[in-house]
């Protein structure tokens, strides 16, 4: 992410601390975007918010900022997890969600650049990140480039 207009996306599943820090590292993160619902109960010890953002500003000088505004709805998240509905009607429910909240008009869009947003899937086709960022590059007069975090 040698532009700083750059935003990125980052899960961290199937990432070993190691991968995960030096993927935001390298990639030139200034701070970590966490849009995730249940982000101080997850598996993965590292990632926990607390602790993340300990380890953030320790290993990588990476600031931590928790987004709620593009946080799913809990019920949402769980119908989807639990297959009461599919990935198609979870996207367009969390859209909607978005339009609801009108997230592109209380976000900064400053924080995004160089920013990276963070959720748990592995790749971003099914995240809700994924579909936040585009949602916001929609609603913005100037896009910001994404790059995906693998």
């Amino acid at each position: 992410m040698d532009d700083i207009g750059v935003v990125a996306t980052i899960g961290f599943t199937e990432k070993s601390a190691e991968k995960f820090f030096s993927l935001l590292k390298t990639s030139n993160v200034k701070r970590v975007l966490d849009v995730r619902l249940n982000n101080t109960s997850q598996l993965s010890g590292f990632a926990k918010r607390d602790d993340l953002k300990y380890f953030l500003k320790t290993i990588a000088n990476i600031d931590y900022v928790e987004i709620p505004d593009l946080m799913p709805d809990g019920g949402l998240l769980k119908d989807y997890r639990n297959k009461v509905i599919d990935w198609n009607y979870y996207e367009s429910k969390y859209i909607e969600l978005l339009d609801r909240r009108s997230a592109e008009k209380k976000l900064d869009k400053s924080i995004f650049e160089g920013g990276c947003l963070l959720c748990s899937e592995h790749k971003p086709h099914q995240c809700h990140r994924r579909i936040a960022i585009e949602y916001l590059n929609a609603k913005w007069d100037t896009p910001l480039p994404i790059k995906h975090l693998l």
